[in-house]
């Protein structure tokens, strides 16, 4: 299975590295047959607090992921404009591919039409540009927008997120674990 995580340039940093940690984990429980990746337009991409990364594959790899999750950060407003790109997101399959959004990467796939008369979440300032996708917003940690479709806000909710594509794509079971590696010992 492979799971793709859509960045740019001036993406939150939090957003791409936790949902990396906890999905690259899965591999370590299920011999050889997961892969994440990182995608972008570019070949490196710079985080909101500098700091420069390579990508691992174009545009290209959102096509045959099992599921892409697109990230967030301030670099995302200039991206709702950018025709090649927004086509890439247009053309995912939430019939066959999981579709996932942290904060305003919602708007993303919003733009794209995969939102359009769903109930969705952003992260609380974006509010109302989602709902000017004809989005209802919910003001949740993460919402369901379908049975292919999840959005999370606050990046915190990448846990909710990670959790939710580890469990549909493999199971609950192995989510748990994966999630249980990361929690705090209280």
């Amino acid at each position: 299975m492979k799971v793709v995580i859509l960045a740019f340039d001036r993406f939150t940093d939090i957003d791409v590295f936790l949902p990396w940690d906890l999905l690259n984990r899965v591999g370590k429980y299920t011999k050889g047959e997961w892969q994440v990746q990182i995608a972008a337009t570019t070949s490196h991409i710079t985080s909101v607090a500098g700091l420069t990364i390579p990508t691992h594959a174009d545009l290209t790899a959102l096509s045959d992921a099992d599921a892409v999750l697109i990230a967030s950060g301030a670099g995302l407003q200039g991206l709702l404009k950018e025709s090649e790109l927004l086509e890439a997101v247009r053309n995912l399959n939430p019939d066959t591919q999981l579709l996932a959004s942290m904060c305003s990467g919602s708007l993303l796939l919003a733009s794209a039409g995969h939102l359009t008369g769903k109930r969705a979440t952003s992260y609380y300032t974006r509010e109302k540009q989602l709902r000017s996708y004809g989005v209802e917003f919910v003001s949740e940690p993460f919402v369901l927008a379908g049975p292919q479709i999840a959005t999370a806000a606050g990046c915190m909710a990448s846990l909710d997120l990670c959790h939710w594509l580890i469990s549909s794509l493999l199971t609950e079971e192995l989510a748990q674990k994966v999630l249980r590696e990361v929690a705090p010992n209280r």
